[in-house]
């Protein structure tokens, strides 16, 4: 390391990454296509070659643009990328969405990656937790515990800070993605996950993409759907109301609600009560105290 190297401790902490990846000798990355996870697989490759192998969960709930785009970014970085089918549509547990939901998603997403190391005499899975993770309530984080799934990035200190400084510094695809939580994350807690509703909104939010916005959620209290964009593409979407509500009434949807989206939160949305009527105006927050979902 050069005295003058401007971020001495990210530094340390790549070096402290490379380290632990070596030591493991072999590992499957859970990768989901989002940042985090996009750098521990990058290092991985780095450090272990073909020893590294990412797995990314297909399952309803998984937006297939981010399918597309995950195996473009392991075929840039040269992973080996594994597409296994996860089942926690069938665990009633799952479908239930009483506010344990992502429990039971990893529950099901680290039981197959076991199965399929187990096959593939890989000895190590690692998951793309990082420091900043601890100050959350993070389920899958549970989940990977009991079954001794790793936290490379985590133990190695990063934060979401190095996490994008280590991809900007290489180049990543996923450098500047913003955080994509799977449509699941779009019903209220307390209301079924179901094939249906999830690709409804997926279909929505695909619509809405497809019209040049960017950072886009659906979430879905159908018959109504409350649409959050953008700070910066707040504007324009209520200059774009009634196109958008055409797009949205093409999904079965009666009823609009704009606003902002907000970063994740640890409270997830909460059902909704009885179905509201029109929307009347924009920047409403729903049920008191409801949080948004990432």
């Amino acid at each position: 390391m050069s005295p003058a190297d401007p971020h001495p401790v990210h530094v340390e902490r790549v070096a402290r990454l490379r380290a632990l990846l070596r030591e493991l000798g072999d590992v499957a990355v859970a990768f989901s296509g989002g940042v985090d996870s996009g750098v521990l697989l990058h290092a991985a490759v780095e450090a272990l070659g073909p020893r590294a192998v990412g797995v990314i969960a297909d399952s309803p709930s998984l937006i297939r643009r981010e399918l597309d785009e995950a195996r473009a970014f392991a075929g840039a970085v040269g992973a080996r990328l594994v597409v296994v089918r996860t089942e926690e549509l069938a665990d009633e547990r799952y479908r239930a969405n009483a506010g344990d939901r992502c429990y039971w998603c990893k529950s099901a997403l680290f039981e197959t990656m076991t199965a399929w190391a187990a096959r593939e005499g890989v000895r190590h899975l690692a998951f793309g937790e990082i420091a900043d993770d601890l100050l959350d309530d993070r389920p899958g984080a549970r989940a990977a515990a009991e079954r001794g799934v790793r936290a490379p990035l985590r133990e190695a200190g990063f934060t979401k800070e190095d996490v994008r400084r280590y991809a900007r510094e290489r180049g990543l695809a996923v450098a500047e993605k913003p955080a994509m939580a799977c449509l699941a994350s779009r019903i209220p807690v307390g209301t079924r996950v179901t094939p249906e509703r999830l690709a409804r909104v997926e279909r929505a939010e695909e619509a809405l993409r497809a019209r040049g916005l960017r950072q886009v959620r659906v979430r879905d209290r159908f018959p109504l759907a409350r649409v959050e964009v953008g700070a910066d593409e707040l504007d324009r979407a209520r200059a774009e109301r009634a196109a958008i509500e055409r797009l949205l009434r093409a999904q079965g949807y009666a009823s609009l609600e704009l606003d902002a989206y907000r970063s994740p939160v640890a409270a997830p949305i909460v059902a909704p009560g009885p179905s509201p009527g029109p929307a009347t105006g924009e920047g409403t927050t729903g049920p008191a105290g409801a949080r948004a979902a990432p």
